[in-house]
């Protein structure tokens, strides 16, 4: 990524589509509450770690973020939680744990959805959860949304993100899908941001403007089809170890 990348994206609330409703959805779903241990996995600038800490006041959270801009914001917006919740500029595939959740918003991809997971397993306690989200592709997609995720060459269905968790060794314990509103929570700031700069962009940013408003405009013709699955998987004793 590009520094004109990052000047696009910088002090945005977050870098990928999903609401705080989402997360609240996983850990009702896990049964979370109390002093439990959670990793927030590609936190970007911080905005689900916002929503963990809140839901979670008894919790003691870890947010690690590769880019660090990005740790910088989320160490800020972070800041009045104290020491409870850390934000670490690292690698999210190899923190350490034990940890009762993990959470990881559109980020997994970099790791892949089987090997991430597979190198999670012994960064969970026991009975730990991890909540992902990643592209779904539903048969019948128009060849727009197709165009949409041409970037991502392994895409695949919801049954198909299920057997790479299944060849982690996880079992699926639900399923949410991610369509309109949580896209809409990201791009309408980023095309608010790319307006905002284009006047006085130079060649390397315009070009950088150009593709992200050619991607929000796909998603716009195509916002039914472009979806997200937010799934919460959970090892399965003995399985996965290979």
């Amino acid at each position: 990524m590009t520094e004109a990348f990052f000047t696009l994206h910088r002090g945005l609330d977050r870098e990928g589509p999903g609401e705080a409703e989402d997360v609240l959805w996983a850990l009702e779903k896990a049964g979370l509450s109390g002093a439990v241990r959670v990793l927030d996995a590609g936190a970007g600038p911080g905005a689900d770690s916002v929503t963990l800490a809140r839901a979670l006041p008894e919790a003691r959270i870890e947010a690690v973020e590769a880019h660090p801009g990005f740790v910088a914001e989320a160490r800020a917006r972070l800041a009045p939680f104290g020491d409870r919740v850390t934000v670490t500029e690292g690698d999210m595939g190899a923190a350490a744990g034990p940890f009762d959740f993990i959470w990881c918003a559109g980020a997994l991809y970099f790791l892949g959805v089987t090997e991430g997971l597979r190198g999670w397993r012994d960064a969970l306690a026991p009975g730990g959860v991890v909540a992902f989200s990643e592209p779904v592709l539903e048969p019948g997609a128009s060849g727009g949304a197709r165009v949409f995720w041409d970037g991502y060459p392994g895409i695949t269905d919801w049954a198909g993100v299920a057997a790479n968790a299944e060849a982690a060794g996880y079992e699926v314990l639900a399923t949410r899908r991610l369509q309109g509103a949580p896209w809409e929570a990201y791009y309408r700031p980023l095309a608010e941001r790319a307006a905002a700069l284009r006047p006085q962009a130079d060649a390397e940013l315009t070009a950088v403007l150009d593709e992200a408003e050619r991607e929000i405009a796909l998603w716009q013709a195509h916002r039914e089809e472009v979806i997200y699955g937010l799934f919460l998987v959970r090892p399965v004793s003995g399985e996965g170890e290979a």
